[in-house]
């Protein structure tokens, strides 16, 4: 497994090898091993995401699909053929199951205490990422497009799996869910995880122990075809220019 958190400055690149002395920010820090529970690593480590001094913005990305479980999930949701085929990690953060997939536009934020962006209001914290998310959407897409504002929706039984609800933050086209979002909230900062899917999530279901009845018609997402969005490097640019200012880390999993 090669895991790597490096800043846009090529010279300074940073990998999961060792323990060091806490650095005030990704650049030059060697990160640590990832917390493990109940046999699964988490998605980041997050004992060095909190120790960032610098608001960052994290472009992630995975060159195979990855199973990434909810921080109060267990992996026994999953069936044994998924666990034994397919990469599974945790992430901080409530909600569901989230397939991550190849060419998906995940953006992570780390927002430290400190910064003017950063708000104590959970709800607002959301409201805020996803309107970044609107405002770089806007201009690129046809439909009506809005950001969930209420309580978070959807059936009980379909909330295993993030995308077939809807909670503060995320984003819909045309009523059609276009942007999962999920926070970790932590006394230096709040970390805010968004995803806009490359493909669909349908095969997140046969990696379910047990898939609740209507799971399959509450999934139906956008992607980034039925959004029409081609050109994925204007669209993370306009939302770090909507956002910012931001430092700038690459985040790559090649599990």
């Amino acid at each position: 497994m090669a895991n790597a958190l490096r800043t846009e400055n090529p010279r300074r690149a940073v990998v999961a090898l060792a323990s060091c002395a806490r650095p005030s920010s990704a650049v030059g820090a060697v990160l640590a091993p990832r917390l493990v529970i109940d046999g699964v690593e988490d998605l980041y480590d997050y004992g060095d995401v909190r120790r960032l001094g610098d608001a960052t913005m994290f472009r992630a990305r995975v060159e195979r699909p990855l199973i990434v479980l909810g921080s109060s999930q267990r992996q026994a949701i999953l069936t044994g053929q998924a666990l034994e085929t397919m990469p599974v990690r945790r992430r901080r953060g409530g909600g569901g199951v989230v397939l991550l997939q190849p060419g998906d536009v995940w953006i992570d934020w780390w927002i430290p205490a400190h910064d003017p962006r950063w708000s104590g209001d959970v709800r607002e914290s959301s409201l805020r990422v996803g309107r970044w998310w609107m405002e770089a959407l806007g201009p690129l897409i046809d439909g009506f497009l809005y950001v969930h504002d209420g309580a978070v929706e959807g059936a009980l039984a379909h909330r295993v799996v993030c995308f077939a609800g809807r909670g503060p933050g995320e984003v819909f086209v045309d009523g059609r869910k276009a942007v999962g979002l999920t926070q970790w909230r932590v006394h230096e900062g709040n970390f805010v995880s968004t995803v806009l899917a490359a493909s669909s999530s349908a095969a997140v279901l046969d990696a379910l122990r047990i898939s609740p009845e209507g799971l399959a018609g509450a999934l139906d997402h956008h992607t980034l075809s039925t959004l029409r969005i081609g050109d994925v490097d204007e669209l993370t640019a306009r939302l770090r220019g909507v956002s910012g200012p931001w430092s700038l880390a690459e985040h790559s999993l090649g599990v």
